[in-house]
């Protein structure tokens, strides 16, 4: 039997990493662990997730992705043809974003954001996943590995200015009920995980682990 490939994007700055207590079972699935790439220069998003799509070798994939991760995951399923399209911590639209996303688009206010600051872990944690990291700031430094202010400032830009509205309704979306960086209610048709915080890739691996096989084969 043809195992099924199963593609896997971090979130924000991370490194694959944040992947590492996600276990599939070997005889069902290809787990392949994608990382993210420092931009070119004025490359669109569109253009960015279509260079990623050539890491790509298996034909349908399932492509999941975490956060900013789901996000291109969505736009690299332009591109490709997919079996799945997994997303967790994350949003199918930009009608999910929270109100403070929406305010920083329209007033052009992530323009400000001082991303050199985010070159340190301790905010760019903060910043990638969520403000309940208190005493967490060792596991980052081993999660968050894209310290490159091009990417970052290219990265705040794309998510904020995410022009999808129009929500692909086979992409299935995992969001924890205790979501600070996409508060839940904001997001619509999603399964919820009770607890669940915008890290919970790390923190609720064993539902992770013993729902995705399922969600994967349904």
């Amino acid at each position: 039997m043809n195992k099924i490939p199963v593609y896997f994007m971090p979130g924000l700055a991370a490194s694959s990493k944040i992947f590492e207590r996600i276990v599939l079972p070997a005889e069902l699935f290809e787990m392949v662990l994608l990382e993210w790439e420092i931009p070119l220069n004025n490359e669109s998003l569109t253009e960015y997730a279509e260079r990623i799509s050539k890491k790509i070798k298996h034909k349908s994939p399932v492509l999941i992705g975490v956060s900013f991760g789901g996000i291109l995951v969505q736009e690299i399923a332009k591109h490709i043809d997919t079996r799945k399209v997994i997303i967790i911590s994350s949003v199918k639209s930009n009608i999910e974003f929270p109100r403070r996303m929406k305010i920083a688009k329209t007033t052009k206010a992530y323009k400000l954001i001082p991303t050199s600051l985010l070159l340190n872990i301790e905010n760019l944690a903060k910043f990638s996943f969520g403000s309940k990291i208190n005493s967490r700031i060792k596991l980052y430094e081993k999660f968050l590995s894209v310290r490159d202010i091009r990417y970052l400032d290219w990265a705040v830009e794309q998510i904020i200015l995410w022009d999808r509205i129009i929500v692909d309704e086979k992409v299935i979306h995992i969001h924890g009920d205790d979501d600070d960086v996409f508060p839940i209610k904001y997001i619509q048709n999603c399964i919820v995980v009770k607890g669940g915080t915008h890290i919970m890739i790390l923190a609720k691996y064993k539902w992770l682990n013993e729902n995705l096989p399922k969600i994967i084969l349904e």
